[in-house]
């Protein structure tokens, strides 16, 4: 998705995985983090690394960085982002609700969101070629 290869085991590879991530999504993961709690996303679902993120309603977000799709679209920074920000527009009747997050804000989570759950499960995480993802 968007990490362009598997992340290596050594700190290099950890670093520019990191770095790759960080760029691909604009945003910053320690304000992503502090957005998350801020708007309560963890009320709806499991969030690796959000003290008391275990809500049940929403899916877990545990291996987020892994999936192909996000709401029927490409795994995508800019398809996250336009999902965390307005749902309702990505897929007409959801019950994810619009909570007012800003673009920036909705950058950070994504960044937040992709770094933690890009290594949280053993093995390399499961990436498609850039050549196969359209921007939508």
């Amino acid at each position: 998705m968007l990490v362009a290869g598997a992340m290596a085991c050594s700190q290099g590879g950890q670093d520019a995985g990191r770095a790759q991530i960080l760029a691909s999504t604009g945003g910053d993961p320690r304000r992503g983090e502090a957005a998350i709690a801020a708007y309560g996303c963890g009320s709806c679902h499991v969030i690796p690394g959000v003290r008391l993120a275990r809500g049940k309603v929403g899916p877990p977000l545990t291996d987020l960085a892994k999936r192909s799709y996000i709401a029927g679209h490409a795994n995508t920074p800019d398809n996250l982002a336009a999902w965390i920000r307005r749902p309702d527009s990505v897929e007409p009747g959801t019950v994810m609700p619009v909570l007012g997050v800003s673009e920036q804000e909705a950058r950070d989570i994504s960044a937040y969101l992709y770094l933690e759950t890009a290594t949280d499960a053993p093995g390399p995480p499961r990436l498609l070629p850039a050549s196969l993802l359209r921007k939508e």
